[in-house]
């Protein structure tokens, strides 16, 4: 028979613990922690990325120097002293959370020394003028700001490790995005599938604390704005499918093409990446300047302000414009530098919203905009959920949450037909990279010192020694 809880007994219990409530204390200092590291990087990234367009301005020939250089270094410097920095930030934190990992290997892939080095180099990204977003990346930030919490909780503390880079990752979802129920079904979606009970307190003060850090420093606003949606009808529905479809066929095309680029198969795609990574890192950068001046600097960056000069119906993005900044985004993730690509994705899915509003010519301009943002992004990643509530939140469009529900599932549907979760693939890739390492070929020298083993099994058999000759002995016998 269960007995009724006694309230005096329990609060008696939660109080006799002092070591218990510091550790508690400690995970909300970090919360916090992590909050600021994430609007730093934010700041940073706008303040690089305003240099380039000053530079862009000024001399726009000078970024086919500028883009390719910057990209080589940053390359570099990643694949000399920061491998785990490469890249988006999500897969690594979901291959720290794989049980097939061992527990000691989680630094591999969040810690505090690359939370400072992805700051710096994704920064630095921007400030090259690369195709990359912020918020993958912060999610990495925020996931090794939390790690480091660990070393500093008692040993029979219940708050373990998982969730820390679940509580971590979801505050810098929140924070980036301005989005704090986005940061927890992205835990639950992309993360960790469920949300243990135990460690949903932890997950929900991270993102409450991370979230309250962004609004001290850019206020209560949503990221895109408010959308101006008109009464939506039956009229909606042939060109929401439009988008829907479209939307799930390109992101599962970019999806298929960033696995194929970034898991080495097939071999003859990245062949000359592992031959020479910094000269390759180079030619990317060269390509995304290329089509930054081909476009008129509209590829360059996350694109979030196109978007919003788009929702406000003061700019066009065209067909043309779309898949340059798709290609423009492979690009950049394929030459190995840290980046996201959750912005970029929301820039091509407003493009293709855009023209499918364009052609239809029914004054839907603003809800097909935000329904391809959450199509394309739901197509990439497939985390419908994720999509669609990070959108409306962005551009406060709780008046469409059927039209964006309804997109994002259909072109993560489609998605899943053409590509595996993009995610999850490079996570794998990861781990099994540790796991699992590829057997090292001997060095050439060695291999050439040693003789072929048919060599060795038709070499003639040393002939008997000679009898010695005959002394005098001999001689005088005979």
């Amino acid at each position: 028979m269960n007995r009724e809880p006694d309230f005096l007994e329990n609060l008696r219990a939660e109080f006799s613990s002092f070591r218990t409530w510091l550790d508690r204390a400690i995970v909300l200092g970090y919360a916090v922690l992590a909050g600021l590291f994430v609007v730093g990087f934010t700041l940073a990234a706008e303040w690089a990325f305003g240099l380039f367009e000053r530079l862009y301005h000024a001399q726009p020939w000078a970024v086919l120097i500028w883009t390719p250089l910057a990209t080589a270094g940053i390359v570099a410097i990643t694949r000399r002293w920061f491998p785990a920095a490469s890249g988006s930030g999500i897969p690594q934190v979901k291959a720290a959370l794989d049980d097939e990992l061992p527990p000691p290997e989680r630094s591999r892939f969040a810690s505090l020394r690359l939370t400072l080095a992805k700051i710096v180099l994704g920064t630095a990204s921007f400030a090259a003028g690369l195709s990359v977003g912020r918020e993958g990346p912060s999610v990495q930030v925020a996931a090794g700001v939390m790690q480091h919490a660990r070393r500093w909780l008692s040993p029979r503390t219940t708050i373990d490790a998982r969730a820390l880079l679940v509580a971590g990752g979801a505050a810098g979802i929140a924070g980036a995005f301005n989005a704090p129920l986005a940061g927890v079904v992205f835990a639950i979606e992309e993360l960790v599938g469920r949300l243990e009970a135990r460690a949903s307190g932890v997950v929900i003060a991270a993102i409450v604390l991370a979230g309250l850090v962004a609004v001290s420093a850019f206020g209560n606003f949503s990221y895109f704005g408010r959308i101006q949606v008109p009464r939506l009808g039956w009229d909606i529905a042939g060109p929401g499918l439009g988008v829907a479809l479209a939307c799930g066929v390109a992101g599962g095309v970019f999806s298929r093409l960033m696995i194929a680029s970034l898991t080495n198969a097939p071999q003859r795609l990245t062949r000359l990446r592992a031959r020479a990574p910094v000269r390759f890192a180079a030619v990317c950068g060269l390509l995304v300047a290329a089509m930054g001046l081909a476009s008129g600097g509209a590829t360059f960056g996350a694109g979030s302000e196109a978007v919003k000069q788009m929702l406000a119906g003061h700019d066009e993005l065209t067909p043309v414009y779309t898949l340059l900044k798709f290609i423009a985004t492979w690009v950049t993730a394929w030459s190995g530098v840290p980046g996201g690509i959750f912005a970029p994705s929301l820039s091509i899915g407003a493009g293709i919203g855009d023209a499918v509003a364009s052609a239809a010519g029914q004054g839907l301009g603003p809800a097909l905009i935000a329904m391809g943002m959450a199509g394309f992004l739901a197509a990439v990643t497939q985390a419908p959920l994720t999509a669609f509530i990070i959108v409306m939140e962005m551009v406060d469009g709780h008046a469409m949450v059927l039209s964006l529900m309804a997109c994002a599932m259909l072109a993560s549907l489609v998605s899943r037909m053409i590509s595996r979760p993009l995610y999850e693939a490079l996570a794998e890739h990861m781990v099994a990279a540790v796991v699992r390492p590829e057997p090292v070929p001997p060095p050439v020298a060695a291999v050439a010192a040693e003789p072929p083993a048919a060599a060795v099994e038709s070499a003639p058999e040393p002939s008997p020694e000679p009898p010695p000759p005959a002394g005098p002995h001999s001689a005088k016998e005979r």
